[in-house]
């Protein structure tokens, strides 16, 4: 309780740093966002202050939100849901799995297999599906969902390109069905959450780590890898789910006026855009990384098909634990299929 009391005794102060200006004298309402990476992430940059701009300027200045990067309102990532449901903030951005078991429903979208490396059809899936993952979102208002550009490998001096390269390295995770991909592979999985991997990789705690290209600039990942491996076509093993969510009581006593506007900067076009934005910055987080001499791998067609037959048996044990948890994995997994091959540009 003294923590979150002294959180909520510092949002103001931390928020005259991180303010986004609306530019106009009308603000009605005041929103704080709180979210884990640092203010030169793609994803503050390119994503959270865009939208926060956004939805200032739909409401003629009405709506004012507060971008707050790398948790300086305190707390550690994987608190970040529970200061949203407290309503210790207003609004967050989080990853899903840094909360195993919270979001069953959602970690379809993460599986190998269903995402193709396409963060685009990715989110106009989970938009066109969200019916039948709201169940994972209770206390929340979901403003929007969306994944990374995919998992690619990225290792320090170890090079892989068959699931026997992968025996016996430890490999950083970011959720658990990337553990279980890890594991299929005969890998350890070690949970770190972004902000921590550099250290881990620097210590030797970790050999790698599961991870798209974007994140290389704002860690400087460059400088503790040398290989940047990704599969056939841009193919990528998995991803991880990220949401944006707005405590719900605070939501419930917005006025509809107010509501419509964030319904209308958060349509379904969005929720794609938020994909193609992601999918952008792979290009140049991979970049900076070749810059500095890293080596960049794509896998052949053969080789990258060897990589997916064995993380065949991650989809079965997903449905599996689905199963006994009373939720239809296999349908979910059909429709997310079906869907993201229609939502593929």
């Amino acid at each position: 309780m003294r923590s979150v009391l002294k959180l909520k005794m510092g949002l103001a102060a931390a928020a005259m740093a991180f303010s986004v200006p609306t530019g106009a004298s009308a603000q009605e309402h005041h929103f704080v966002l709180h979210h884990m990476l640092s203010n030169m992430s793609p994803a503050h940059r390119m994503m959270l202050v865009p939208w926060a701009e956004r939805v200032a300027e739909m409401s003629d200045g009405r709506i004012e939100i507060e971008v707050n990067p790398s948790m300086s309102l305190g707390g550690t990532p994987p608190e970040l849901i529970s200061q949203a449901r407290d309503g210790v903030v207003d609004l967050i951005w989080t990853v899903a799995g840094y909360t195993p078991g919270l979001h069953p429903r959602s970690e379809v979208i993460e599986l190998p297999g269903i995402f193709p490396g396409d963060a685009r059809a990715a989110g106009l899936t989970l938009y066109d599906m969200y019916d039948d993952l709201a169940d994972d979102f209770a206390g929340l208002e979901v403003m929007w969902l969306h994944t990374h550009g995919g998992h690619a490998i990225q290792t320090r001096d170890r090079l892989v390109r068959s699931p026997a390269d992968v025996q016996g390295l430890n490999l950083r995770t970011p959720s658990r069905t990337g553990a279980w991909i890890i594991e299929a592979w005969g890998g350890n999985a070690v949970a770190t959450s972004v902000p921590e991997l550099p250290q881990a990789l620097s210590r030797g705690e970790v050999d790698g780590a599961l991870i798209p290209f974007e994140i290389i600039p704002p860690l400087q990942l460059q400088e503790q890898t040398q290989y940047q491996i990704e599969g056939h076509d841009g193919m990528r093993f998995g991803t991880i789910l990220f949401h944006v969510s707005m405590n719900q009581a605070r939501w419930d006593s917005l006025p509809e006026d107010i509501q419509q506007i964030f319904r209308d900067a958060t349509t379904r076009e969005w929720w794609g855009e938020v994909g193609e934005i992601w999918e952008a910055s792979e290009e140049g987080g991979l970049g900076y990384a070749l810059e500095d001499g890293n080596d960049h791998v794509v896998l052949s067609e053969e080789e990258t098909a060897a990589m997916l037959a064995a993380l065949t048996p991650v989809v079965d044990r997903w449905i599996e634990d689905m199963d006994g948890q009373g939720i239809d994995g296999a349908a979910l997994v059909e429709r997310a299929r079906e869907l993201v091959e229609q939502n593929r540009q």
